[in-house]
């Protein structure tokens, strides 16, 4: 799924967007928020991405940065906002699935386009769209992606009420990448994609309008499609959880992998199976992120023996 020929694995990706607690039912706080899960997760596999945030001057703000300095994630793009709070969501499991109350006016709102500062050497900028609901945000991305002319890895991530039409037009339209769950594809389409054969005309039809070059669509226990702009289709099965917890996540480990075949110049087939498999061990922990490096190591140890063995 790479833009390019070859690897990218010596540039440095870029992801914008929230940092924040959920909040599960039993009080438990778990640092979060979908673009700081995916920095979390390629931190993890080694490819040192650069991470653009805000905080609030508080104890949560405290802890995003004390959390990321320890796993050894870059704080040089986090910014720290005097007045708005950290983020925060409250998570509610109804039957194992998911649900979010997420709080506004929160300091992931404002991040300041005047204090951005990124790499020459940028490879992509990874973002969603909850953050996308504050105007100067959307300025920020805007003026971020203009800084390093990289191209974007859209993946919606869409969470209502924060999921207007105007914020999923304007990142449709500017992703060169972009990763949907089903429900979302047929939002984008305006039209059902409640099969493997819709999903992919509708994602045939999405390249062939945009300047796409691939559209990655997760389908839960179907697993995942990739469809790429030259007709390519790729499908990978669901991967079993060995203990199921909760599926908090796993669409953010699903992308992380993703970006990493962009990366490493993995063939589509092999990125979409490794990003299903990696979801799969996400779902049997609690909440999205893990700061076992044991975890990440095996991960990446097992694709390096799978490309060297061809």
């Amino acid at each position: 799924m790479a833009n390019r020929e070859h690897s990218d694995a010596s540039r440095t990706p870029i992801v914008f967007g929230e940092v924040l607690f959920d909040r599960f039912p039993d009080g438990a706080e778990v640092l979060g928020g979908a673009p700081f899960n995916v920095a979390w997760h390629l931190q993890g596999f080694g490819a040192a991405p650069l991470f653009v945030s805000r905080i609030g001057a508080d104890a949560q703000g405290a802890r995003v940065r004390a959390a990321m300095e320890e796993w050894g994630l870059s704080t040089a793009a986090l910014q720290t906002d005097s007045a708005l709070p950290t983020g925060l969501v409250d998570v509610t499991l109804p039957a194992g699935e998911p649900r979010f109350e997420i709080l506004a006016d929160r300091a992931y709102d404002a991040i300041d386009a005047a204090a951005l500062a990124a790499p020459a050497d940028a490879a992509l900028v990874c973002h969603g769209t909850l953050a996308l609901r504050s105007e100067a945000t959307r300025r920020a991305l805007q003026q971020l992606c203009t800084m390093t002319g990289a191209p974007r890895f859209c993946d919606l991530n869409l969470r209502p009420p924060w999921d207007a039409d105007d914020v999923l037009a304007w990142s449709v339209a500017r992703a060169f990448w972009l990763k949907l769950n089903e429900a979302e594809l047929e939002r984008v389409c305006g039209a059902p994609c409640a099969d493997r054969d819709a999903c992919v005309d509708a994602a045939r039809a999405l390249c062939g309008a945009r300047d796409l070059r691939t559209v990655l669509i997760t389908r839960g226990g179907e697993g995942a499609l990739a469809v790429t702009h030259d007709g390519g289709v790729y499908e990978a099965a669901a991967a079993p959880a060995d203990e199921f917890v909760d599926s908090v996540g796993a669409g953010d480990a699903f992308t992380a992998v993703t970006i990493l075949g962009v990366l490493r110049g993995w063939a589509p087939a092999d990125s979409l199976r490794r990003a299903v498999a990696f979801a799969a061990r996400i779902c049997a922990q609690r909440g999205a992120t893990a700061p076992d490096r044991a975890l990440y190591a095996s991960f990446v140890e097992d694709a390096a023996r799978e490309e060297r063995d061809g």
